[in-house]
């Protein structure tokens, strides 16, 4: 009887907001504002999210370790959303050509990356990038930075997938873009 009563109490957790940061809730989604950025994530629907004060509550009816892994995945979107606010995170990648020169350029009417002659293919690749990214190229380094990480690691995924290399042997053919630095990593 005891242990039923334990699993109707429900489980919550605190974050406190940061100076500067405002977080609104509309129709199951939380967007968190800093200025004239913003980052945004939908509320799964096992949780209660409610700002008291400077405070943000996050509670979830049961505690089973599903709601405990969901409730902790969201704390830390949550988490990562303050800490791009304050600082943009950053992805870095290089450039690696050893057969063919390749020319990158960022194509701003359609927000892609283009890649000219990569191998030697006469057709551009377009890789897209995801909006609030914002892209700088320096000679063979490519530099992202955002306040929202997932969409900054999407685009530095798309990128590094856009010039993966198909039927041929990966022990000649090098080329490519590859992450070199991503937030709280670097790979040599």
């Amino acid at each position: 009887m005891a242990k039923k009563n334990a699993n109707k109490e429900k489980m919550n957790e605190q974050m406190e907001i940061p100076s500067g940061v405002s977080v609104k809730m509309h129709h199951g989604v939380i967007t968190i504002e800093k200025g004239n950025e913003n980052v945004m994530r939908k509320i799964n629907s096992v949780l209660g999210v409610n700002v008291e004060g400077n405070k943000l509550v996050i509670s979830a009816k049961k505690q089973g370790r599903k709601e405990k892994r969901i409730l902790g995945s969201f704390k830390a979107h949550i988490k990562n959303a303050f800490e791009g606010l304050n600082e943009k995170f950053k992805y870095k990648l290089q450039v690696a050509t050893i057969h063919f020169p390749m020319t990158l350029t960022h194509d701003k009417n359609t927000n892609e990356l283009v890649v000219k002659n990569f191998l030697g293919e006469k057709k551009d690749r377009r890789i897209k990038i995801e909006n609030g990214v914002d892209l700088k190229i320096n000679k063979d380094i490519i530099e992202l930075e955002s306040s929202d990480i997932e969409k900054a690691g999407q685009t530095a995924a798309n990128i590094e997938k856009g010039t993966k290399i198909r039927h041929r042997d990966r022990r000649i053919f090098q080329d490519g873009i590859f992450i070199t630095e991503k937030p709280g990593r670097i790979f040599l």
